[in-house]
């Protein structure tokens, strides 16, 4: 039998305020979705100011990196380098801001941000995944 870690009440808060710190530093106004690694919905925030389309695409990100266990990136990247049949993936969050939570070698969740540029959706999801180690 396997185990792994999960993604607990405490680390999902301590993200949550990690992304939300970094974006009131900033002026910047997003949503933070964090999921397991099945894609479920553990936490959630939207700033004041954050278009409501961001709280969709933020989850689909979140979602997309967590199942697909890598940055998404990548996926930005593939279609935008010509592989354009992977849009009719079953993936729907397929822009950058999409950052896999990674423990031990194994994906336990992933964290997706919406709002900004693309490079600062990804900025903000990385701070969160550091804010617990």
């Amino acid at each position: 039998m396997q185990t792994k870690s999960i993604l607990g009440e405490q680390e999902i808060q301590a993200m949550l305020q990690a992304a939300t710190a970094k974006a009131h530093e900033n002026n910047w106004q997003v949503a933070v979705a964090i999921v397991d690694d099945g894609g479920h919905l553990l936490g959630f925030s939207r700033l004041d100011g954050c278009a409501p389309v961001a709280a969709h695409i933020a989850l689909e990100k979140a979602k997309s990196a967590a199942l697909g266990r890598r940055e998404t990136k990548g996926y930005e990247d593939m279609i935008n380098g010509g592989r354009t049949a992977f849009v009719s993936a079953p993936l729907q969050g397929l822009l950058e801001g999409g950052v896999p939570v990674v423990v031990d070698g194994q994906v336990i969740g992933a964290v997706g941000v919406s709002g900004l540029a693309k490079e600062l959706d990804a900025e903000v999801a990385k701070v969160a995944v550091a804010a617990i180690g």
